[in-house]
């Protein structure tokens, strides 16, 4: 279950003003790139594409965390019914189903870091799970940029990026672009 545009629309304004910042406008950026390229592919949902890529970050509702805001925003979705929004908010950040893809400070107690394992474990991700790891993956809070682009500035800003990571975000952009029959950045207006 994921609630409708209106309500996980007034769910990401109300979580930006208990924690403002540029992830409001990322979320925006991951929904709308989501939202078009779900609109390219048979047996996509694109309103369901929009609102997972709205929620994919809401855990920053809670403060300005790393892992903390995967392990909040998937709490907080089950804590609300959503279980697809929840699944997002946990698997967005791990493109290989691997707590150690994680890029960023473990800023959450042992048990929760144990919980995201193992729900990670059981977890199978499906074509949403894929797209707003996509979409995440070239969504800044001004726009749409080149992959390698955002992929070296998260580089940059934390030291490291996984090549195996680097690799599976190139592998689901041309999943994606096979599945659409388009060129993903023609398709989010990047070109």
């Amino acid at each position: 279950m994921y609630p409708k545009i209106q309500e996980a629309e007034r769910l990401l304004k109300e979580a930006a003003q208990c924690n403002p910042g540029p992830w409001e406008n990322h979320s925006h950026v991951v929904a709308q790139c989501a939202k078009k390229i779900a609109e390219r592919c048979m047996e996509m949902n694109p309103e369901k594409a929009y609102v997972l890529g709205l929620l994919h970050d809401i855990g920053r509702k809670f403060g300005v965390k790393h892992l903390g805001h995967v392990y909040d925003g998937w709490k907080y979705m089950l804590e609300l019914k959503y279980d697809e929004a929840a699944g997002i908010c946990l698997s967005h950040s791990f493109n290989e189903g691997k707590l150690e893809d994680y890029i960023g400070n473990f800023d959450v107690a042992e048990e929760q870091t144990e919980e995201i394992r193992q729900a990670l474990q059981h977890m199978e991700f499906d074509d949403y799970d894929r797209l707003i790891q996509l979409c995440d993956s070239m969504a800044s809070a001004e726009g749409v940029v080149d992959m390698e682009e955002r992929m070296n500035d998260v580089k940059k800003r934390y030291g490291r990026y996984p090549q195996s990571k680097w690799d599976k975000n190139m592998e689901l952009k041309k999943y994606f672009e096979q599945k659409s029959g388009s060129d993903i950045y023609e398709i989010v207006n990047m070109r």
